[in-house]
C-alpha cells in the first residue's frame, strides 16, 4: 500500500528524531530569549521616562544585547545540526539509489526508462535546501508565535482574542490553499521530469536529429512539453499568490485593530506606555513571523514534491530473495524445467506454456526457434531476470527460488546483447569489482585475442573506457562483455549472439574454447550463427 505525500516526509524526519529534538529545544530557547527585547525595551523607557541614567538602565541594555547574542548563538546550533542531517541525507539517498536501480525487478523495468529514475536522486537537493527553512525558520517562527501570544496575554485579556483570530486565519489559509499548492507542485515537477527525460533522448540520438534537423521536430516536442511545465507552474504560483494576498490583507487588520486596541488601553490607563511600545514589538515579531511561516510554504510545497518524487523510486517493487540454500558447486550446473509457463502481465497471450526440458550438467545447448517464440525470454528466466507464472525450474535439482541469489548469481555468466559497459577503466570494466588477480584478467584477454588491443593501450588494464565504450570497435566490445563472463570461471553461461561482430575466424576460435567439453561448466547459446550448432550436444527447440 503506497504512503501520502505526508506520511512519506514523516517518515524521512523520523531517521532524525535526536536531531530534531535538539532543534526544536534551541527553538524554543531562542523564543523565550526574544521576548527579552520586547521586556527589555519595555523597562528601559520606563527608565528613560524617569528621566534618570542609573546602573539598572545600563544592566538591562546589556540583559537586552545578552538575549540577541545568545540567540545568534542558538541559530549557529541549529545550523550545524542541519548541515549534518543534510549530508546524511545525501549519504543515504546516494546509497539507496545505488542498491535499488540493480534491484528493481524487470518487469517493472519494462515499463519505464530506467535511466529517467535518476533524474529523481536531485530532487534530495531539493530536500536538502528546504531543510534549514522548515526545521529552523518554520519552528523559530512557530514559537516566536506562540510565545508572543502567551505574554500579549498577560498584558491584556483582550490580546487573546487576538490570538485565537490569527491560529483560526492560518488554518483556514493552509486548510483552503494547502492540498492545492501540493497539487500543482506534483503536476509542475511532471512536466519539469518529462522535459529533462526527453532532452536526454535528444542527447541519446542526436546523430539522428542532426541528420533530420529539417522537420525540427525535436524542437516542437519541446516546445509542447515547455508549455505543460510553465501552464503548471503558473497555476502552482496563483495558489502561491493567493495565499500571499489573503495574508495581506489578514496584516492590514491585524495591525490596524492592535493599534487601536493598544491605544485605547492607554488612554484608558490599562496599559502604560513602555508597555504599549513592548506590545506593538511583540505585535511586530508575531506578524513577521507569520509572513516568514507563509513564505515557508513554497518551501515546503518543493520538499514534499521531492519526497513525493523520491517515493516513486523507492516504491518499486525489488526482486525477491527469499532462499536459503547455498550453491557451492566446483562443478558444472544441470538445470530442469517442469511445465514452465511465462507471459507478462498486460499481455494476453503466454510467451512460454507448458515447457519441460533437462539439462545435464557439462551440456552445451542450443536454443533454436521463430522470431516470438521466446527464446531471448528463456533465457532470461535461467538467468532469474524473470519470474515463470507456472511450473518449476530447478539448478541441481534445487528450485531456483530457493537459492540466495548472490550465492546463484555467482555461479552463472550472462551475456545479452545489450552493451554493458561503463566509464572506468578496463580492468574495473571486467572484473566488476571481484577480487580477480591482474594476470588472470590478462590471461582471458589473450584467449579471446584481445592482447593486440591491449599492447596498444599505453595504461594496460587501467585503461578508461567510455560509457557504453565509445570509440571502440564492437567486436572488441563483445569481447570485453565475454571477459567479463568467463574470467570468473562460472558454472553455467546464458549467451545471446555473444559473437555477432567478431571476425570469422576469431569467432569459430572462441565457440571452440566456450563449447568444448573440457570446460567445466554448462552453456546456453541462442544464436543463428551455425556453427554453434556444429559444436552443440543439445539442440533445444522452441
Amino acid at each position: 500500500m503506497s504512503m501520502t505525500t505526508i506520511q512519506r516526509f514523516g517518515g524521512l524526519l523520523s531517521q532524525y528524531r535526536s536531531e530534531i529534538r535538539q532543534i526544536y529545544t534551541y527553538a524554543i530557547f531562542s523564543g523565550i530569549v526574544n521576548l527579552t527585547l520586547p521586556l527589555g525595551i519595555q523597562a528601559i523607557i520606563n527608565y528613560i521616562h524617569l528621566g534618570e541614567v542609573t546602573s539598572s538602565w545600563i544592566i538591562l541594555v546589556g540583559f537586552v544585547l545578552l538575549g540577541i547574542t545568545v540567540t545568534g548563538f542558538l541559530q549557529i546550533l541549529q545550523l550545524r545540526i542541519v548541515e549534518n542531517m543534510q549530508q546524511d541525507l545525501f549519504a543515504r539517498s546516494a546509497f539507496e539509489f545505488a542498491f535499488r536501480l540493480p534491484q528493481i525487478t524487470f518487469l517493472q523495468l519494462d515499463k519505464i526508462h530506467a535511466p529517467e529514475l535518476v533524474n529523481r536522486f536531485f530532487d534530495t537537493l531539493s530536500i536538502q535546501k528546504g531543510l534549514p527553512k522548515i526545521l529552523i525558520d518554520f519552528s523559530l517562527a512557530a514559537f516566536q508565535i506562540i510565545f508572543g501570544l502567551i505574554l500579549l496575554a498577560f498584558y491584556s485579556p483582550y490580546f487573546i482574542v487576538f490570538g485565537v483570530v490569527l491560529i483560526l486565519v492560518l488554518w483556514l489559509i493552509f486548510q483552503f490553499t494547502g492540498r492545492l499548492g501540493l497539487k500543482t507542485s506534483l503536476q509542475e515537477s511532471k512536466y519539469k521530469y518529462a522535459l529533462v527525460h526527453w532532452l536526454e533522448e535528444v542527447a541519446r540520438l542526436n546523430r539522428s536529429f542532426k541528420l533530420n534537423n529539417g522537420s525540427k521536430f525535436h524542437l516542437h516536442r519541446t516546445d509542447d512539453i515547455t508549455v505543460n511545465y510553465l501552464a503548471a507552474r503558473e497555476k502552482h504560483f496563483q495558489v502561491l499568490l493567493n495565499q500571499f494576498r489573503l495574508f495581506v490583507g489578514f496584516k492590514v487588520l491585524i495591525a490596524a485593530g492592535l493599534l487601536l486596541l493598544g491605544g485605547l488601553l492607554v488612554f484608558n490607563q490599562q496599559m502604560d506606555i513602555g508597555q504599549f511600545v513592548a506590545a506593538e514589538i511583540i505585535i511586530i515579531l508575531i506578524i513577521n513571523s507569520v509572513e516568514k511561516i507563509l513564505r515557508v510554504f513554497e518551501t515546503i510545497y518543493d520538499v514534499l514534491t521531492a519526497v513525493e518524487k523520491i517515493g516513486y523510486v523507492t516504491d518499486l517493487k525489488l526482486d525477491q530473495n527469499d532462499g536459503t540454500a547455498i550453491l557451492e558447486s566446483t562443478a558444472a550446473l544441470s538445470i530442469n524445467a517442469q511445465e514452465i509457463k511465462f507471459k507478462f502481465p498486460d499481455a494476453t497471450n503466454e510467451v512460454i506454456e507448458n515447457l519441460s526440458f533437462d539439462i545435464p550438467a557439462n551440456s552445451k545447448v542450443i536454443i533454436n526457434g521463430k522470431t516470438g517464440s521466446g527464446k531471448t525470454i528463456l533465457l532470461q528466466i535461467l538467468a532469474g531476470i524473470h519470474q515463470i507464472n507456472e511450473g518449476a525450474i530447478s539448478i541441481n535439482g534445487i528450485p531456483f527460488n530457493n537459492y540466495q541469489k548472490e550465492s546463484l548469481y555467482g555461479h552463472i555468466g550472462v551475456a545479452l546483447p545489450v552493451n554493458q559497459l561503463f566509464e572506468g577503466s578496463l580492468k574495473d570494466n571486467i572484473t566488476l569489482g571481484r577480487d580477480i588477480a591482474d594476470q588472470a584478467v590478462e590471461d582471458v584477454i589473450e584467449l579471446l585475442g584481445l592482447k593486440d588491443f591491449l599492447s596498444l593501450q599505453p595504461k594496460r588494464l587501467q585503461t578508461l573506457l567510455d560509457t557504453g565504450g565509445r570509440r571502440l570497435p564492437r567486436g572488441i566490445i563483445q569481447k570485453i562483455l565475454i571477459a567479463r563472463i568467463i574470467v570468473g570461471n562460472p558454472k553455467l553461461l546464458l549467451l545471446e549472439d555473444p559473437l555477432q561482430f567478431v571476425e570469422e575466424e576469431e569467432k569459430r576460435r572462441i565457440i571452440d574454447y566456450l563449447m568444448s567439453p573440457k570446460r567445466n561448466w554448462t552453456v546456453v547459446v541462442v544464436a543463428d550463427y551455425h556453427y554453434w550448432n556444429n559444436q552443440a550436444t543439445q539442440i533445444l527447440n522452441l
